[in-house]
């Protein structure tokens, strides 16, 4: 065989430069689609069949099925969306992902890109160059394109050729002769190299030059397609891994989808590959990829596309069965997670920083929430006549704090992560907004652990308050639990949405609350009406509440600032 390692390599080689096009161009094509990527996953909320063309129009933008449900494994953990919404936008993604092959066998093969690909890399080298990151994602997107069809010429050209090799043919034969095991055996091939590559497209790319090439047959190359469908399921299921129930049942229910649908294709095999020959000699005007493999291209993409639409179209009633299985498959760990864990970044950074944005506000939100949770602990131990009780609180409000420390040092990391990608000018004011926003809503559970220590040193000096000062402190508490109840809801909508006006209001009501108790107090303290060391509790809990009150209304602010 006149087939060496330096052969080997150039082949190796030229699938790398291939990955490394698509790469270029899927993360500029995110880069360029960024902005606009909030208002397409708004669509994604309807229903399952507007997901379902959300799922197509993601995966012809991005050009990866992967990213696509990598995020929508993501959205799910964040509760961004429902399982039956993500399983419509996993089942779009499946046909989203034949526009790269549609767009390999039409350029790749009956036009000459090569000859083309360098002037196009000399038209996007300027852009490269420029400060505006605009025409720089531009000029990546021309080069990674460009570079794409550079590394798919290599590709057939490093390919060994059939009549120079013909021991490979008589090699592969012996595979290709066993019927529906053959079907199997290069369905497995097929899964394996998506798994290896990670990438559907690139297989995808090397299934349809091994066709050109007359490596493999028409049947054998459906076979692998099949089994790239089932290996593309991988990414998202391992991206699910540290996810939570919800995300780990999204990405099984993408498993499912796809291996039931090649299940039933593996049967209908034989007369779906003859109507979709027919479809390309009397529809397309192409040959036969039976006996020609010049028309296998075209009829490779147009089985991969066809088996995807009827798979969807079959499969998209059953979404809610779908759900009833992945839900007793992943059930509902007993353990529930601590209050003050990371929710929603668990998997990492997304695709594009506008994606990425959107968790983090959904994790600010959730910090805010167990910040709530904190500070109503606080207003328990004020009114607690038990000193075990009281006592037990106490621990829990200073555990609490230290795992609130820790949530705004894992948000601003993440932040900061997110920082490091090329952001638009709206996003990098959307950071700086979330940096302030994390280091507020920190503060407050500073706040509210001096609240409790000031209660235990009430305790331990047995300065006890005249029921007038009790009520006062908890109509302070009222007023804060509701600045905090506003603070959560802004953090909840979106930027337009935001409840400024109400904000303020409560601000203005807790600082007005604050000056009429503090004239109070130093009156009564020159009345004596109680202990001097009481007043100096009762004066830092007034104080520390209102302290609360003007991180919330900084966090209210910063959200308010954000541009949409």
């Amino acid at each position: 065989m006149n087939y060496g390692l330096t052969d080997i390599l150039t082949l190796i080689g030229s699938l790398g430069l291939f990955l490394y096009g698509m790469k270029l161009m899927s993360e500029a094509l995110q880069q360029v689609a960024g902005d606009k990527m909030r208002t397409i996953l708004a669509a994604m909320t309807s229903n399952r069949f507007k997901g379902v063309m959300t799922g197509v129009l993601i995966t012809a933008l991005i050009q990866s099925s992967s990213a696509t449900t990598v995020m929508v494994v993501s959205f799910v953990n964040a509760g961004l969306l429902s399982l039956v919404e993500s399983i419509g936008v996993i089942m779009g993604a499946n046909i989203g992902t034949t526009v790269t092959a549609w767009l390999i066998s039409l350029l790749g093969f009956k036009v000459s890109m090569s000859a083309i690909s360098l002037p196009l890399i000399g038209l996007g080298l300027p852009f490269l160059f420029s400060k505006n990151r605009t025409k720089k994602n531009w000029g990546e997107l021309i080069m990674g394109f460009a570079l794409l069809f550079i590394g798919l010429q290599f590709l057939k050209t490093s390919m060994p050729d059939i009549k120079n090799n013909p021991e490979i043919l008589n090699f592969l034969t012996s595979y290709t002769d066993m019927g529906f095991a053959s079907s199997l055996l290069f369905l497995t091939i097929g899964t394996l190299l998506t798994i290896l590559i990670q990438s559907s497209s690139a297989t995808m790319a090397l299934t349809l030059v091994m066709c050109n090439s007359g490596w493999i047959s028409f049947e054998m190359a459906a076979a692998m397609v099949l089994g790239e469908n089932i290996g593309t399921t991988i990414t998202a299921n391992l991206a699910a891994m540290i996810a939570n129930t919800s995300a780990k049942r999204a990405a099984r229910a993408h498993l499912i989808f796809n291996t039931f649908g090649v299940m039933w294709m593996l049967i209908a095999l034989p007369f779906f590959l003859k109507t979709v020959a027919w479809v390309n000699m009397t529809i397309l005007g192409g040959g036969d990829p039976f006996t020609n493999t010049a028309a296998v291209p075209i009829s490779l993409s147009l089985f991969h596309t066809g088996f995807n639409i009827l798979n969807v179209v079959i499969l998209i009633w059953f979404a809610n069965f779908i759900v009833k299985v992945v839900t007793k498959l992943v059930p509902v760990r007993e353990d529930v997670e601590e209050e003050f864990k990371l929710q929603h970044i668990k998997t990492g950074t997304l695709s594009t920083p506008e994606a990425s944005l959107f968790l983090a506000k959904k994790e600010i939100s959730a910090y805010v929430k167990s910040t709530k949770k904190m500070f109503s602990y606080t207003k328990q131990a004020f009114n607690e006549t038990n000193d075990k009780t009281f006592n037990k609180l106490f621990e829990k409000i200073d555990k609490r704090e230290d795992e609130s420390d820790d949530m705004e040092v894992e948000i601003a990391n993440f932040l900061a992560k997110v920082s490091e990608t090329r952001l638009s000018s709206e996003n990098s004011e959307r950071v700086r907004a979330y940096f302030k926003m994390v280091s507020d809503i920190e503060s407050v559970g500073d706040s509210t652990l001096n609240l409790a220590k000031a209660m235990k040193r009430k305790r331990e000096q047995k300065a006890w308050f005249p029921q007038e000062l009790r009520d006062n402190i908890n109509n302070m508490f009222a007023l804060v639990d509701e600045a905090l109840d506003v603070m959560h809801e802004n953090t909840k909508k979106e930027f337009a949405e935001v409840k400024i006006k109400k904000a303020w209001e409560i601000e203005r009501e807790i600082n007005d609350y604050r000056t009429l108790l503090k004239t109070e107090h130093l009156n009564n303290v020159e009345e004596h009406k109680y202990k001097y060391q009481a007043g100096i509790i009762y004066n830092d809990l007034f104080s520390e509440c209102e302290k609360i009150g003007d991180y919330c209304i900084n966090v209210s602010e910063a959200l308010n600032e954000i541009k949409e």
